[in-house]
């Protein structure tokens, strides 16, 4: 296998986890104020993921950076020509994370609550402008024979990567409702179990309505089987969750956005950002790829390095594994 099919796979993987890992963070952030019905039950939710966010972000730093390092036509087109969706995100992580460290610091609920709505946006923001972007990726976008980004904002809003971004909301709230339902005891674990199961009917239209638009843009035998599997994973993580059964829901709706982003990475390849202009704008593994001598030093750097942070974060969430209550909140 070439190198820079290896990366365009490691790109693919990092991706994926970080849209795993930080679509639940996402979920309980925008959960917040639906599940939360006063402040103790809000500490709840947000200690529920409060030893882990951070380090789920890492897998968009380590993504950025191999896109960066393996692809940097790839990253200079994107971030170029998404300038201010990117923008916007970053905006929106910063304020989230401020937001749970600040959160806390004074007790008047005023306070509390002007740092909630920061959360509240601070996750769903991402959680539908990563669906648009994405969406833009696979459709392709106007692209000149530099690889140069020559559209505005509005060619970015376009119907198909709307609706890219409604379904990374949907599924990035039903995923939380999910992790919420398996992290938490009592009263809220009951409305976030009923909730998940709410929220992923529509988000099973969403989805499948996303993917079957996707592979009439372009397709693949192995994105079509992915994309099979994707609805099926989800229907039975919503079908665990009907039952209270949270460990598979959660395997189900983090499985789902597995298939999902491997549906839209498997159709793509090997391009990484199409032209709509032109076939010769075109950026693909190939032409948008750093040199043999690069790839394959980065190589050697992941093998090494990939295993002991996978190992760290696997440990964090088993030291923190366990299911949580306004009983573990003191009262102030």
């Amino acid at each position: 296998m070439e190198l820079t099919t290896v990366w365009f796979l490691l790109v693919a993987v990092l991706f994926t986890g970080y849209f795993i890992l930080e679509g639940f963070d996402f979920g309980v952030g925008m959960l917040l104020p639906v599940l939360g019905r006063d402040d103790r039950q809000r500490r709840v939710l947000i200690n529920t993921i409060g030893p882990v966010w951070d380090g789920n972000e890492v897998w968009l730093i380590t993504a950025g950076g191999a896109m960066f390092a393996a692809f940097p036509e790839w990253y200079a087109t994107l971030f170029s020509g998404f300038y201010l969706p990117l923008l916007l995100i970053l905006l929106a992580l910063i304020a989230r994370g401020v937001a749970f460290e600040y959160r806390h610091k004074r007790p008047e609920a005023s306070w509390k609550r002007r740092w909630d709505q920061a959360i509240f946006w601070g996750s769903a923001i991402p959680a539908v402008l990563w669906g648009v972007a994405f969406a833009n990726i696979f459709r392709g976008v106007p692209l000149d024979a530099d690889h140069e980004y020559v559209g505005g904002l509005l060619d970015l809003l376009n119907p198909y990567a709307l609706l890219g971004g409604l379904t990374t909301l949907g599924l990035f709230l039903t995923h939380g409702a999910v992790f919420l339902a398996l992290k938490t005891t009592g009263d809220i674990r009951e409305r976030a179990g009923a909730l998940a199961v709410k929220l992923g009917v529509g988000t099973a239209v969403a989805a499948v309505a996303f993917l079957s638009w996707s592979l009439t843009i372009r397709s693949s035998a192995a994105a079509v089987v992915l994309a099979v599997g994707a609805a099926l994973a989800l229907l039975g993580g919503l079908a665990a969750a009907k039952v209270r059964r949270e460990g598979w829901a959660f395997t189900g709706t983090a499985v789902a956005i597995a298939l999902a982003v491997a549906t839209l990475f498997a159709a793509l390849f090997p391009n990484v950002m199409p032209s709509t202009l032109d076939a010769a704008g075109t950026l693909t593994a190939t032409n948008a790829a750093s040199t043999p001598y690069t790839l394959k030093i980065m190589t050697w750097v992941a093998v090494i390095f990939t295993p002991i942070v996978l190992a760290y974060q696997g440990w964090t969430y088993w030291v923190f594994r366990r299911r949580i209550g306004v009983q573990n909140i003191p009262q102030h």
